[in-house]
């Protein structure tokens, strides 16, 4: 992510996988004994040691398990009726940290952290639709909102930086589709900006890398994420027609995370080996991790998936080689 040369490029999934990939790959010869456990099956399978802790706004647990709301905030005394559930105390999961930030000091592993972004939060709450008219019928409660998450945040970073700094923060939005951006500049620069200007300053003297979560067609969002000075963003779903030499080129010192066609690979070795082929320029220009981009489906068989690892490791040398 610093441009400079390396050994070999990291194996690692961003995403881990569906349980419906997983119970099939069950059926098919992977182990029972690690039960839910995906860091373990990720470690299994020989990809690099990493560890995500999401911070959730509704439940007490650091476990990366996202939370998509009903719609239940309509009005502001509605927020204020659930808000007292909300926020929770997270001192008991913190303690989990200290043994992985001891890993991540001995070069072992990777440490991630997770935070729900200005977009994200309010859209749990409230619904899409409720939002957008939110926007412009109750701004009040928008700000409401994004002001104590950014509270929120911000205690966490502070409780946090007292035990290590994670290698990079996620931030969870989903706030772009097949065709761009959910919501206009306008509205981001008035509802998300400032509450990111404040966040990214706490980020920044933590010296951590930042990086967007939004699927989708990021190409129209990445000019404004980078005026906020995030660093990155991921998955870079060629689905919606994202092309990394084509953000690259604009935009010269975006980081990305994921970009691997997850849908060739039912194709078998060739489709594969194709897709590896086709992401070459964009990881011998720096600045860039291939991952899967976006959790394996189901329709991949754990043979299929082998011959992704084989493949993807042979390739982290190979690109290495050549940066």
């Amino acid at each position: 992510m610093a441009y400079q040369p390396v050994d070999r490029l990291p194996k690692w999934e961003w995403a881990m996988w569906w349980d419906k990939t997983l119970a099939r790959w069950r059926s098919e010869g992977l182990p029972d004994r690690f039960g839910d456990d995906v860091f373990a099956i990720h470690e299994y399978f020989g990809l690099d040691p990493y560890k995500q802790f999401w911070f959730s706004t509704a439940d007490p647990t650091i476990d990366a398990a996202q939370r998509h709301g009903e719609g239940c905030v309509s009005n502001m005394e509605d927020y204020r009726r659930i808000s007292v559930d909300l926020f929770p105390d997270q001192s008991a999961a913190l303690a989990r940290l200290p043994p992985w930030f001891r890993r991540q000091a001995e070069g072992d592993a990777v440490v991630w952290i997770t935070l729900e972004g200005f977009f994200w939060f309010p859209r749990t709450l409230m619904g899409f639709t409720k939002l957008m008219l939110a926007y412009y019928d109750q701004p009040a409660l928008i700000h409401r909102i994004n002001q104590d998450l950014l509270d929120f945040n911000l205690r966490l970073l502070n409780q946090i930086d007292t035990m290590g700094r994670p290698t990079f923060v996620t931030i969870a939005e989903d706030m772009s589709y097949n065709n761009g951006p959910m919501i206009s500049r306008e509205l981001c620069d008035r509802f998300l900006s400032p509450y990111y200007h404040r966040l990214l300053e706490r980020t920044g003297e933590m010296n951590m890398l930042t990086f967007i979560d939004t699927d989708g067609d990021v190409t129209r969002l990445v000019p404004w994420i980078q005026s906020l000075g995030i660093n990155g963003v991921l998955p870079l779903e060629r689905q919606a027609g994202v092309d990394g030499m084509t953000l690259r080129q604009t935009f010269p010192t975006l980081r990305m995370i994921g970009h691997f066609d997850k849908m060739v690979m039912p194709g078998g070795e060739a489709a594969m080996r194709a897709e590896f082929d086709r992401l070459t320029a964009l990881v011998t220009s720096g600045g860039y991790v291939p991952s899967v981009d976006h959790q394996t489906p189901p329709g991949v068989s754990l043979e299929e998936y082998r011959v992704y690892l084989r493949l993807l490791d042979e390739y982290a040398h190979t690109w290495a080689a050549a940066t």
